[in-house]
């Protein structure tokens, strides 16, 4: 065809998925060419005889397709333009779409000549793990020299230009069975589930649901396999407890059977992001259960040179055929293990592609598919190998095949055949797809009769069907994926009855013998193993895994690591079991004895926009806003920011300066009744029969001991023994707590204890739920707030004896469901009243009204720092820094001296947290009460003309305070409490010296007398 070199005519054995009568024009490297609707970028590349597609990260070599679909660890290519290019995408899962713009990457100035590929006439001295030895000396070279190339040279594609202009969407959702894979296996377990009332997701990461069924061929229910898929994803999608989805890859398993779920939603349509269309879409997944149906990878066999262009996997070979009309070449050689490659090579005889020698390792080729090969004229040399490739001028097209005699085991290649070919298509056996099932703990065996590895134990609920469990003939995949649908119990766990659904019936399909081939010696220098390609993307050898099994590396994960092996952006698919099979050969040990290395999500590369989603830009970090901002708003409050939230500073009346409101408000809670919008303050509520000794172990104090309805003030340690967040928490239950935190905390502390849990205490029954924003909290303080209260009508007893101080109790509140507490943070009769967010608005304008003839009045953060700092309150962040005590804070009340342990309890023993001379928390007051101390200001043992001086301690907390008509002020003092009456001078610069008193750090009310009324 012309422009199209390597397009096979129209036949009705192949090119299923393209439609030849819409044309798409796109352009690979600025060049134009053309290809056909259904068309991937890798099948309408080769259809134009464009075989390199691309360079290793290494040696720079050339590079062409190799794999299926995310298999593929060569052709990766940079998609669109500007801000909407995307690098390293795999050109065997981008969709063709008239005016799609692919450049290839990792080469300069142009794949063809690339300087890079320098490097490979050196790579006898460049061999895995030399970069550790070599980048060391001499020292400055490192900043010269050293990082600035390595720099330049990390990395493959491009990032693009400008912000990212598309949307990406996330949804939350849940299912009782998730099923991934869409092939035969899971069509069957998802009918069989869905049959039973389950309500199911079925996801598969192609653009079509049926996986290899048309590569494989045979009959279900007496037809062609491809017709029976159509048919029943067909009634899957219109069931009403069903969603079905393609284009979506499961990329992990995590705890729970908790999946994450990629959508390309707009990727294969040009111009649908552009008009506001979600290009992605991040799918949160939490599945009661989950039957995998992911099926098996094509694993390749390493001989000399085998990752030139052409050199392809036998799968991938049949589907350019079956469903896109496409040869990689115009003469080739099959080299295989297993009864596959007959399948691939009689494809090739019957499409009238010339295949010059289908190549067995095998001892014998025999057998109905061996048979019919010869029938079709195909010649078979069996107990042979492809032992070396040879190439053109640069390795960019290959020429000759060599094939030589082979028999396991044997170290050297006694005679050579050399065959004219221009493409290899390779057919080592198959790799299960056991990703998913081992992200989260799942383990998998060695199963030595098809040399794989194969899931075996698993604590989360999931089942493996098909060919990922190692199931290969398709009657047997069917009985076994209906078997796994029908165990799964109906929607939301509810029973079921036991009819199954009536099962189709598979054409058996015998499968052959494999014979297990990681390594094929080849002649001279090839045989050392510096050119047979392990990982075809970083260029790792089997002669860097020898040499770092030499360099005393034992582990498969340390030998990973030197040797950069599995470690591309395929995720070694191709390359993981073939390098395991090199080190088996090398150690002579099992490979199920060497074991596997980590796998780990995601599965396949996943975008920062789709894990960002809609938070970019404004919505990066949300400005956070409580239930009232917009009452805060129509009275001009001027607002701060406090950790993500805005609160208000103060409320300024007309004239007023922001001194004089701050100074208005701290008096009209003294005098009068003071409202504050606390909803910002961190709720935290921790449930279960052992959130108790849980929370014991959390805080420095006793919290098992807490009566239902009461509250307590709690201090949370590092490990070091550092103050890092103290708060009420109140029992709500006897399984029941609600711990309230720091407003820029609670995200910070949730994290802290769940991760507690989940690291050090997993036995036990707690759950950690962060409600801060799921509730609005008012804190109404002064002489009058119960007065309001009862004025507002409520069925709780609001008397001191029924309510005590650190009391709390749940009723009504003017029409509201409230949550009330008796705590006080200004040393005034205080209540701090929760209620659900969206009431929060209303209560608020509720308690306005009703304490207008009392003066009520609102009061900002400023306001509520002042009357603590009066009260002597710490204010974590103020008195603490991450190297303060609840000792060095006059806190030791709150640190139980009987509990066995707690989070610092040991640290707290240590010399250094008890030893003379640490900083203690004290008051201060000015000789001249008008002065207000700067925040941070140090004080000195002795006053000197000029630095250094004896640094004693800092300003913490620094106020002009309205009730006492003075300064006052927090600070942390070398000894301070022994300090007590002394003066102490704090050098501010330019000569000026502020003298200040030690006292005892409560100015106010030191008996707490107006807080209990």
């Amino acid at each position: 065809m012309t422009g199209q070199p390597y397009r096979l005519p129209a036949s009705p054995d192949h090119g299923r998925l393209i439609d030849r009568s819409r044309r798409q024009i796109f352009t690979f490297d600025g060049r134009r060419m053309t290809g056909f609707a259904g068309d991937t970028l890798a099948s309408a590349l080769l259809a134009n005889g464009e075989r390199l597609v691309g360079r290793s990260f290494k040696y720079h070599r050339p590079r062409g397709i190799m794999g299926l679909g995310a298999d593929e660890p060569n052709a990766l290519v940079g998609i669109g333009v500007g801000a909407r290019h995307e690098p390293n995408l795999r050109a065997t899962q981008v969709e063709l779409y008239d005016g799609l713009t692919a450049v290839s990457q990792n080469r300069w100035p142009n794949l063809t000549l690339d300087i890079g590929q320098v490097s490979s006439l050196f790579s006898r001295i460049l061999p895995a793990g030399f970069y550790y030895k070599t980048f060391k000396w001499p020292q400055r070279f490192w900043e010269m020299l050293y990082e600035p190339l390595i720099r330049r040279a990390a990395g493959l594609g491009k990032a693009p230009t400008g912000p990212d202009p598309d949307i990406y969407e996330q949804v939350h959702a849940r299912c009782d069975v998730l099923v991934v894979g869409a092939g035969i296996a899971g069509i069957a377990a998802a009918e069989a589930a869905a049959s039973r009332g389950a309500h199911v997701f079925i996801v598969d990461e192609n653009p079509r649901f049926g996986g290899v069924a048309d590569l494989f061929g045979g009959t279900i229910d007496g037809r062609p396999a491809l017709d029976w898929v159509r048919d029943k994803a067909g009634a899957l999608a219109k069931a009403p407890n069903v969603q079905v989805m393609t284009r979506t890859t499961a990329w992990g398993h995590y705890h729970d059977n908790f999946v994450a779920l990629l959508e390309r939603v707009a990727d294969h349509e040009p111009g649908a992001a552009a008009s506001g269309k979600p290009r992605l879409r991040l799918w949160k997944l939490r599945a009661r259960e989950i039957i995998l149906a992911t099926g098996a990878f094509e694993r390749p066999i390493a001989f000399a040179n085998n990752d030139r262009p052409g050199v392809m996997l036998s799968t991938a070979g049949r589907a350019l055929l079956s469903r896109y009309s496409v040869a990689p070449g115009q003469r080739g050689v099959i080299f295989t293990n297993n009864d596959d490659g007959y399948r691939t090579a009689l494809a090739y005889a019957r499409a009238g592609v010339p295949i010059a020698r289908l190549v067995d390792a095998r001892a014998e080729a025999a057998g109905p598919l061996a048979e019919e090969l010869r029938a079709a004229g195909v010649a078979i040399a069996p107990a042979a190998a492809v032992s070396n490739i040879k190439t053109s001028l640069g390795g960019l097209s290959i020429t000759e095949v060599v094939v030589s005699p082979y028999r396991a085991g044997q170290g050297r290649v006694s005679s050579e055949e050399v065959i004219p070919a221009d493409f290899v298509l390779v057919a080592g056996g198959w790799n299960p797809v056991v990703n998913l099932w081992c992200h989260n703990g799942g383990k998998v065996r060695f199963d030595e009769q098809s040399a794989t590895f194969m899931p075996d134990v698993t604590a989360a609920r999931m089942r493996a069907v098909g060919a990922v469990n190692g199931t290969f003939d398709p009657a047997a995949i069917l009985d076994e994926a209906y078997a796994a649908g029908e165990a799964v119990s109906g929607r939301d766990g509810a029973p079921v009855a036991r009819e199954r659904v009536a099962r189709a019936k598979a054409e058996p399909q015998p499968i052959g013998s494999l014979e297990p081939v990681w390594f094929v010696p080849a002649t001279g220098s090839y045989n050392e193993g510096n050119k047979h390609f392990i990982d075809h993307q970083n260029d790792v050898t089997a002669a860097d895994l020898e040499l770092a099994l030499r360099e005393g590396y034992q582990s498969v994960e340390h030998v990973k690591r030197y040797t950069t092996w599995s470690m591309a952006t395929d995720q070694g698919k191709t390359s993981h079991l073939l390098g395991l099979g090199v080190v088996s050969g090398a150690t002579h040990k099992p490979i199920g004895q060497i074991g596997t290395t980590t796998f780990r999500p995601p599965y396949t590369p996943v975008t920062f926009g789709a894990i960002a989603g809609s938070h970019t830009k404004q919505l990066f970090l949300p400005v956070r806003r409580t239930p009232v901002y917009g009452w805060h708003r129509a009275q001009e409050a001027s607002f701060e920011p406090v950790g993500h939230w805005r609160r208000p500073y103060c409320y300024p009346k007309p004239g007023e300066s922001r001194h004089d409101a701050v100074n208005r408000e701290i008096r009209t809670v003294r005098e009068k009744v003071g409202l504050l919008d606390a909803s910002t303050l961190g709720k935290i509520e921790v449930k279960g029969p052992d959130a108790a000794e849980f929370l014991d172990r959390i805080y420095t104090n006793t919290f098992s001991t807490l009566k239902v309805g009461r509250a307590r003030y709690g201090l949370m340690l590092t490990e070091a023994g550092f103050l890092f967040d103290d708060g009420v928490t109140v029992r709500l239950a006897e399984d029941h707590f609600l711990v309230h935190t720091t407003s820029g905390g609670a995200d910070r502390v949730a994290a802290w204890l769940e991760e507690w849990l989940q690291t050090e205490w997993p036995h036990y029954k707690v759950f950690v739920t962060n409600v801060t924003e799921q509730w609005a909290q008012f804190a109404l303080a002064g002489a009058k707030a119960r007065t309001i209260l009862e004025k507002l009508g409520t069925d709780i007893d609001l008397s001191p004896e029924a309510l005590p101080f650190m009391g709390y109790a749940a009723g009504t509140l003017g029409g509201y469901p409230v949550r009330l507490y008796r705590i006080s943070f200004s040393g005034e009769l205080s209540f701090e009243i929760a209620t659900p967010a969206h009431y929060g608005r209303g209560l608020w304008d509720a308690l306005l009204a009703a304490g207008a003839e009392f003066g009520i009045g609102p009061y900002g953060t400023e306001a509520l720092h002042v009357l603590r700092a009066e009260k002597g309150f710490i204010a974590i962040g103020d008195e603490t820094d991450g190297t303060v005590t609840p000792l060095d804070l006059g806190l030791g009340w709150a640190v139980s001296k009987k509990k066995p342990d707690f989070l610092g309890k040991r640290a707290l023993e240590l010399a250094d947290l008890k030893a003379e001379g640490r900083k203690q928390l004290v008051g201060l007051l000015t000789e001249d009460p008008q002065v207000v101390l700067p925040d941070g200001a140090y004080a000195v043992e002795t006053v000197l003309p000029q630095p250094p001086m004896d640094m004693i301690g800092q300003v913490t907390s620094t106020y002009w305070s309205p009730t006492l008509g003075r300064s006052i002020a927090l600070a942390l003092i070398r000894n301070g409490r022994e300090r007590m009456g002394q003066v102490i001078s704090f050098p501010l610069g330019d000569g000026k010296v502020v003298r200040a008193k030690v006292v005892e750090p409560v100015f106010y009310d030191k008996e707490g007398a107006r807080q209990n009324v």
